[in-house]
Formats: structure tokens, C-alpha cells, sequence
């Protein structure tokens, strides 16, 4: 049994195709950590999944009702309390949270998946120190999170850094020759069917290519295909326009990538120009930075909700 003190918490993060919990100690560091597969299609399925996670958690650590954040997908409606999710077909309608709260039994604090990985890095990450940050997740969809002072930034609908959701300039799109695209929330043209990792095998399948995923192009890309390398450059740029409109909009000091993406390491070279050539003169890049806790930053942000609640 690993050891386990009153202030051990726990942080979920429910992505859509893997949620994981990690066990953190009063200064944050992980102590035990397990990920399993996203339950898709089954709504109890899911509960009874998170349910068996933790219960592996309290029997790895000690039975307690060790303080929770779980790090939700989508946007939950204030109103209704029912999940919007876009990426966990299961959750979409459902009252995630009071059901969770009434099968675990803790004090338990919800986020947005999206927003606990901003709140991490502002906290002992990439983004440390910093008076504003955002984090701009490129995953399978595009989404961020807004700390200001280290205080995650939700807003009145709690949709603060839902950059994902805006909309691609049809101009933009005509230059580039690409369609117009439906989204799963319901808009089309948002920017993350064109900026994500899917987003970037959309656009080479488009010029008439095959990939299946951003890692296909990448590869293509980096042994001549040229193709491949036009399908990099158009999604720099539709990336770089995105990014200087979240410039515009919000100015954080500085601005760290996630999901997939984040690993492509000429992206860190590549997009401060990309970025500027949407901007007016005068108006500097923020530096782009890659994320220090990875992919494991969603549970790490849920587990600080719920360990130092007042950053929320």
C-alpha cells in the first residue's frame, strides 16, 4: 500500500479516450496514478467505471473520502446541471456530476477538462510565474483554459478559453480551398475541425491525400511528400490566424500548447511568425511553449481543484 496522509486528493481527468486518476500529496506531487479506457457509449457503464477507479485508488492508499476534482469533457449547463460533450457521447445530457457525487460519496469539485490543463501549467508548469496564461490544447479537437494570477478564469457560462468554438474566417478558407465544416456543437466553420490533430489530416485528405491522423502527416511531411508539407503550411496558418485572434482578444503573457500536437517540436519555431502575420504592427507574439506535465496535465489541474480550491 502506498502511503497515504489527510491531505492525499485525487484528481480525474475524463478525456475521450482515456480517463485517468492520480493520487497527489499536499505539495501536488503524484503518488499513485492508473488510466483506463473511456467508457463511450454506455452511460452507466461510464459511472460504474470512474466508481471502480477511485475504489482502486482508496484500496491502493487507504479507504477515506480523499477530496476529488474531475476534469469533465465539454461545457455543463448551469441551469440544467446536464453534461454538453462533444468527444464522450455517453455524458451528453446527463447530470454527470450529481451522479458521480452520489456513487462516490467525497467532497467532490467538477471543471472543464480543457481548463484543468491551464490551471496545472499556471501552477508549477510551463506557465509558472506568469500574470496571465492560456493553454491551447490540439488534440482531437482544439480547446483551452484562462488563468490570470494563477485563478482559472470560468466566466458566466463558464466557457472562458472554449477558443475552439470561434470561427474560422470564410475568407481564410477560400484561400486555402477548404469546405466549410460542420462541428459537433452544432456551428460550423469552428476552428477546431481545422486546427486540431484531426483537423490536420482533414486538410491533407482534402488535397487528395490518405492519412489517418496528424502523426501520418508529420511522417509524410518529413520524408518529402509534398502534399503533406502544403497540408502542414495551410494548417500553420489557419493555426497562426486562430492564435492572433485569442492575442487580440485575451493578451496572456504566454501561451502553452497541448494535446498531440504539443509534441511536434518545429511548431515552436514555426509559429510565432505564423501568429504575427495576423496581427498589426507593433502588437508582439507571446512566447509559445510546450507543456511540462504532458498529457497527465488534465488530472494534475483536477487534483489542485480539489486540493487548493480557492485557484478555481
Amino acid at each position: 500500500m502506498v502511503e497515504s496522509t489527510a491531505d492525499t486528493c485525487y484528481g480525474i481527468d475524463i478525456g475521450g479516450t482515456k480517463t485517468e486518476l492520480v493520487a497527489c500529496d499536499a505539495t501536488l506531487q503524484v503518488v499513485w496514478r492508473k488510466r483506463i479506457a473511456t467508457p463511450q457509449g454506455d452511460y452507466p457503464g461510464f459511472l460504474q467505471a470512474v466508481e471502480r477507479l477511485v475504489a482502486d485508488a482508496d484500496a491502493a492508499l487507504g479507504a477515506g473520502a480523499h477530496a476529488t476534482g474531475i476534469a469533465l469533457p465539454g461545457v455543463r449547463d448551469r441551469r440544467s446541471g446536464r453534461q454538453l460533450s462533444a468527444n464522450v457521447p455517453a455524458l451528453t445530457g446527463q447530470c454527470v456530476a450529481r451522479d458521480l457525487q452520489a456513487r462516490l460519496q467525497r467532497p467532490l469539485r467538477f471543471g472543464n477538462d480543457l481548463q484543468c490543463f491551464a490551471l496545472s501549467e499556471a501552477h508549477g508548469g510551463a506557465a509558472d510565474g506568469y500574470p496571465s496564461m492560456f493553454g491551447a490544447i490540439l488534440g482531437t479537437g482544439a480547446g483551452g483554459g484562462y488563468c490570470v494570477q494563477g485563478r482559472l478564469i470560468g466566466g458566466f457560462n463558464g466557457l472562458a478559453g472554449e477558443w475552439g468554438h470561434w470561427s474560422v474566417p470564410a475568407d481564410l478558407l477560400q484561400r486555402h480551398g477548404l469546405p466549410l465544416l460542420e462541428c459537433g456543437c452544432g456551428l460550423r466553420g469552428c476552428v477546431e475541425r481545422y486546427v486540431s490533430g484531426s483537423g490536420v489530416a482533414m486538410i491533407e485528405r482534402h488535397l487528395g491525400g490518405s492519412a489517418g491522423n496528424a502523426s501520418d502527416v508529420i511522417a509524410l511531411a518529413e520524408a518529402g511528400d509534398a502534399r503533406a508539407r502544403q497540408a502542414l503550411d495551410i494548417h500553420r496558418d489557419l493555426l497562426g490566424h486562430s492564435l492572433a485572434a485569442l492575442v487580440l482578444a485575451l493578451d496572456p503573457h504566454v501561451i502553452v500548447l497541448g494535446g498531440g500536437l504539443s509534441q511536434y517540436a518545429p511548431l515552436y519555431r514555426q509559429l510565432p511568425s505564423a501568429i504575427a502575420a495576423h496581427l498589426f504592427a507593433g502588437v508582439q507574439v507571446p512566447p509559445i511553449v510546450p507543456p511540462r506535465f504532458g498529457d497527465a496535465g488534465g488530472a494534475r489541474g483536477a487534483a489542485l481543484l480539489a486540493c487548493q480550491p480557492t485557484f478555481s
